[in-house]
């Protein structure tokens, strides 16, 4: 490898990274200027309030010029002037002192006045985009939780909208108040002494030329970054969920080389956006000290041949100074700029990321749900062809208790997602009371159908908000009913704080069976018509399964109910038991027919008889 390519800034990898997860073709600036449109009084009244700040800050070096030419050194024929001459001269110094105090005291609150209302304003924004974003998110299906890491989810809805802040709270006004500054200072400085103004303006197409090197490396700098923690995020995210798994596999070590590259990886892009930084810093102060020195020592030439007053020479220079600071400001907010649109790219390409699964323009409606399901030849794959379900034919009749059976990878979990249509068949259809479940809206079928899986999550709060799931509607009577009814206040009840008992995340300090007897009470309380029992009897101790038995009975009174079992014992009392094989059904009937069919069901449970 060249020197030249050893001297790279960015790698073809990083380069590759700058884009990579980036597929937003619109203008981000545009689609979040948009954000605005119900602040714009604010926003024009702040760009109100800029104008008047700039106009104050060119004034300060003109009340300084006056006081300087027309009090302190005056013209030559009235430097020896004493008496009350002297005391006017003395008069206008405490004018111009006045004139000045009251200039800041002005400046100072309408910067505090724009700066807080910009702030306020930007607050509300971003909290707006958050909402819609995490409303967003929760219309999506389950195929994009499925091959999207929750990691990188939550960057999105964190580190890349509170980098969009600073759009709204700073930068928007930063860059109107410093291109103004630019304008007034130059034209200021041309009107002062147009000559003095073009050696001033004379490395202008330097700075020019460097900023645009400064904005096209920081933006990319800016994208590879925001990879990067997005990248972190979700190792952390996955990793810190495993960790048991981790400690139970003596995986620490390995674990930790993995995140210290991730770690290692971040700290290179953000060593890079120092370095950037740190470069074109320097060099434009270098550039801002050469032009005023450079108007220095013309102007003094020029105050020795009588060219020009002090008072002026003072001006210039005293807008040099503030000439070139907006110019660096200017590229360092281009450059937060760039790092916003990027985390923008990466929000507005989640939120124009369609739901697989959209609810028809006017849905039917269900009314009182009877609990008939129907499957009419339904075929089913998560990816392409490949066909979990292939053919499949049944009908459930209200109040009806089946059960499937069958190896894992047969079909049966794939039945109880499509019945509540977390994804749509590609083939067939799926009827509830008669109705094809795509001519209802998601929220109409789910609201019929009550589902306890086999892994219960538990939110964190405590035992009362877990049961009703923040809905109000549900009273605590209601609450506490439905956890005697399925056995669960048999331990919430002998808990210090009962119902108000707190529940950590994931429910760590439940057992299996107490997490299990909630989802039940969950279930209950909301009453719904079909009822879909995932697993949810497995990997539970002798004594809970007796409750959780007891449970399960009342809760299938009157209700349609599906049932997914790998112990068929638990599943003998069901009205009819479908054996899945491959994707079809290729037995169904009673456990006394099933068995004495001799065919795949006979050999499953005899099978786990044997092992019992």
């Amino acid at each position: 490898m060249t020197d030249r390519k050893k001297r790279r800034i960015f790698s073809r990898e990083d380069e590759r990274e700058a884009v990579r997860d980036i597929h937003y073709e619109g203008n981000a600036l545009l689609r979040l200027l948009k954000y605005m449109r119900p602040h714009l009084k604010t926003l024009f009244f702040c760009f109100f309030l800029v104008l008047v700040v700039t106009a104050l800050d060119l004034l300060r070096p003109l009340l300084i010029r006056n006081a300087i030419d027309s009090y302190i050194t005056g013209p030559a024929d009235h430097r020896f002037l004493a008496g009350e001459q002297s005391g006017w001269r003395f008069q206008g110094v405490v004018i111009t002192t006045v004139a000045y105090i009251v200039t800041l005291l002005a400046l100072f609150v309408c910067n505090r006045a724009q700066f807080w209302l910009m702030q306020r304003t930007g607050q509300e924004i971003v909290k707006g985009l958050r909402d819609d974003l995490f409303a967003h998110v929760e219309k999506l299906t389950m195929r994009f939780f499925d091959i999207t890491p929750v990691g990188k989810i939550v960057t999105r809805l964190t580190n890349d909208v509170d980098a969009i802040n600073d759009v709204f709270a700073n930068i928007l006004v930063q860059l109107f108040k410093n291109t103004v500054k630019i304008i007034g200072l130059a034209t200021v400085m041309l009107a002062l002494n147009p000559v003095m103004a073009g050696y001033a303006f004379a490395l202008l197409p330097l700075v020019a030329v460097l900023t645009f090197i400064f904005r096209k490396l920081s933006r990319k700098a800016f994208q590879v970054t925001r990879t990067r923690v997005t990248d972190l995020n979700t190792y952390l995210s996955e990793h810190l969920s495993g960790m048991k798994i981790i400690q139970l596999f003596g995986r620490e070590k390995r674990k930790y080389e993995e995140f210290g590259g991730k770690n290692d990886a971040l700290y290179r892009a953000g060593y890079r956006e120092l370095i950037i930084n740190a470069t074109f810093r320097p060099i434009l102060y270098l550039i801002a000290v050469i032009a005023t020195s450079l108007v220095t020592g013309v102007g003094s030439g020029n105050v020795l041949n009588d060219t020009i007053t002090i008072g002026t020479l003072y001006a210039f220079i005293s807008y040099m100074d503030s000439f070139f600071q907006p110019i660096q400001e200017l590229a360092e907010q281009f450059s937060t700029l760039q790092s916003a649109i990027a985390s923008a790219e990466k929000i507005f390409t989640l939120l124009d990321t369609r739901p697989l699964i959209e609810d028809p323009e006017h849905p039917k409606a269900l009314g009182e749900v009877k609990g008939r399901i129907e499957f009419d030849h339904v075929w089913f794959a998560y990816v392409d062809e490949e066909w979990v379900l292939k053919n499949v034919s049944f009908v459930i009749e209200p109040g009806q208790r089946v059960a499937f059976v069958g190896a894992t990878g047969a079909g049966k979990s794939s039945i109880l997602n499509l019945i509540g249509r977390y994804y749509d068949v590609q083939k067939g259809a799926i009827r509830i009371d008669g109705i094809d479940i795509r001519e209802l809206s998601r929220d109409e079928i789910r609201r019929a159908i009550g589902q306890v899986q086999q892994d219960v999550f538990i939110f964190t709060g405590d035992i009362r908000s877990n049961i009703r799931l923040r809905n109000e509607e549900i009273t605590d009577e209601q609450v506490e009913e439905a956890a005697r009814e399925v056995n669960a206040a048999r331990f919430i009840e002998r808990l210090p704080a009962g119902y108000s008992h707190a529940a950590t995340e994931r429910g760590s300090t439940f057992s299996a069976g107490q997490r299990q007897l909630i989802s039940f009470a969950r279930t209950l309380a909301y009453d719904p018509a079909i009822l879909i029992l995932d697993e949810a009897t497995a990997n539970i101790d002798t004594e809970t399964e007796q409750w959780i038995q007891e449970a399960v009975e009342r809760l299938m009174q009157g209700r349609t109910t599906i049932m997914v079992a790998h112990r068929l014992s638990t599943i003998q009392h069901a009205d009819t038991i479908m054996v899945m094989h491959h994707g079809r059904i290729r037995e169904q009937g009673s456990h006394q027919e099933l068995l004495e069919l001799g065919g795949i069901y006979k050999k499953l449970y005899q099978l786990q008889l044997a092992n019992t």
